[in-house]
């Protein structure tokens, strides 16, 4: 690369430097030149190549602001893993990632920059992507330093070479070669993972995904194909292979038929533009859903028509579908939820369900976990209090980076600011159904708290 940008070594040679990084991102904005086939595919190749070279490069830094850390750390006796949590999360607001992606990143930096020589240069040159190492480190997790260097060497002559499954699968290979037993004792220790989890789908759709040992995932798979053998036998049953299964799953793990009704809790942002417009609804756990069909979930019109499918039941009707409203007033025109407050420390339940249902995912930029603690956004210590405006729902890992002397979160429910390594990222909760974002103004906010409150106090009166 020439030195457009002034700076150089002294013996001419370019700096590479943010600036420098920074100007070729922008000519990556150039139009497109209008050449023949092979000029642009040789092009497409070489951005390939430059972008994962980048990776490597990217890896190389992590590793180093580990190193710079530690040493910052160490005299302050803070913890090697409160260090690692410190640094993943300054890695994800940099990349714009979520914590817990940046603390996986920061591991697989380590690994290949101090571990897998061959797998850091394939990639610093271009050949292999970043989830190519990603794979190669997952593969070699279990092992010792010493037999995963056994492994990067095996595999280094297909790197950049074959497929990513073939290349994953040769490095399973040589993993099992080189400590058989820790392989073995890596596969007891997965079933102990095993889960299921709930993901949001494209239209209004959801992915249900179970991680299970291979014998029970192919016992359950095998279930549901035996399923769609005896539909086929059925010749009123129109629906496809994909259609049956999903059915049978969802029959077998509820108890329910289809014809079954469910029970639902509906968490409703007043105003009720959702039951008479089309203003969106929010669904928990899921997000945000189209009005009509919140007004599905509400009002079934089919409750108590359909007949009950299931064998043995003896009730000949379907189950009544069940359903629990929840009103959760906002202030006209600012989108602000209504504040409560407690004199505990800690949150309580029902302002702690009010701060979930007003964050909805961990309050950290970038980061989408589930919340699992509602603590103060300024800590009672500092002269904080136990409100909905100093209260914020956080992730288990983001709650508990708070401590960290180098990381600091200021502001209140309306925003908060997140400053780490010279970084600083915002973060705001969510928009409610059919207002603004919440007011950002302290005079505003401590308005709407006296008339709420005055409100409350002339109706008991």
């Amino acid at each position: 690369m020439d030195d457009t940008t002034g700076n150089s070594t002294g013996d001419g040679r370019a700096v590479f430097s943010t600036a420098v990084v920074s100007a070729f991102r922008e000519r990556l904005t150039a139009p497109i030149t209008v050449g023949s086939d092979t000029d642009l595919l040789a092009e497409l190749r070489a951005l390939e190549e430059v972008k994962n070279a980048i990776s490597a490069r990217q890896a190389r830094i992590t590793v180093h602001l580990h190193e710079q850390q530690t040493s910052r750390d160490v005299p302050r006796g803070i913890d090697a893993a409160e260090t690692a949590r410190l640094v993943g999360s300054q890695v994800a607001l940099a990349r714009r990632c979520s914590p817990h992606l940046g603390s996986r990143l920061l591991g697989l930096a380590r690994a290949v920059v101090e571990e897998m020589p061959h797998t850091l240069a394939a990639l610093s040159c271009g050949v292999i992507s970043e989830w190519d190492a990603t794979t190669l480190c997952r593969e070699t997790a279990c092992l010792t330093k010493e037999d995963r260097a056994v492994v990067d060497a095996g595999v280094a002559d297909q790197l950049g070479v074959v497929s990513h499954r073939r290349l994953e699968a040769t490095a399973r290979e040589h993993a099992y070669r080189a400590d058989p037993a820790t392989i073995t004792a890596r596969r007891a220790r997965a079933e102990t993972q095993r889960r299921v989890t709930l993901r949001p789908a494209p239209d209004c759709m959801t992915q249900l995904t179970a991680l299970l040992p291979v014998k029970d995932g192919v016992a359950c798979y095998a279930a549901l194909t035996t399923a769609v053998t005896e539909s086929r036998a059925d010749p009123g049953d129109d629906r496809s292979q994909g259609q049956v299964m999903a059915d049978t799953l969802t029959e077998r793990v509820t108890g329910r038929s289809r014809a079954d009704g469910v029970d639902i809790q509906v968490n409703l942002l007043m105003p009720v533009d959702t039951l008479t417009g089309d203003t969106p609804a929010h669904l928990p756990g899921y997000g945000p859903i189209p009005a009509d069909l919140a007004r599905q979930l509400v009002d079934h019109p089919d409750t108590g028509k359909g007949k009950d499918t299931r064998k043995g039941s003896g009730t000949g009707t379907s189950k009544a579908v069940r359903v629990q409203v929840r009103r959760l007033f906002t202030h006209p025109g600012t989108g602000d939820l209504i504040g409560m407050e407690s004199r505990a420390r800690t949150y309580p339940g029902l302002l702690a369900h009010l701060i979930r249902l007003r964050d909805q995912t961990c309050r950290t930029p970038y980061c989408n976990g589930k919340i699992r603690h509602i603590d103060h956004i300024r800590s009672v210590a500092t002269g904080g209090t136990t409100t909905e405006r100093d209260g914020q729902g956080l992730c288990e890992r983001c709650n508990y980076l708070k401590e960290h002397p180098d990381y600091t979160v200021t502001g209140d429910a309306g925003e908060t600011t997140t400053s780490t390594g010279g970084l600083v990222a915002t973060s705001h909760p969510p928009c409610p159904p059919g207002l603004p974002p919440p007011t950002h103004s302290y005079s505003e906010r401590t308005l709407i708290d006296f008339i709420w409150v005055e409100g409350i106090y002339r109706e008991a009166s």
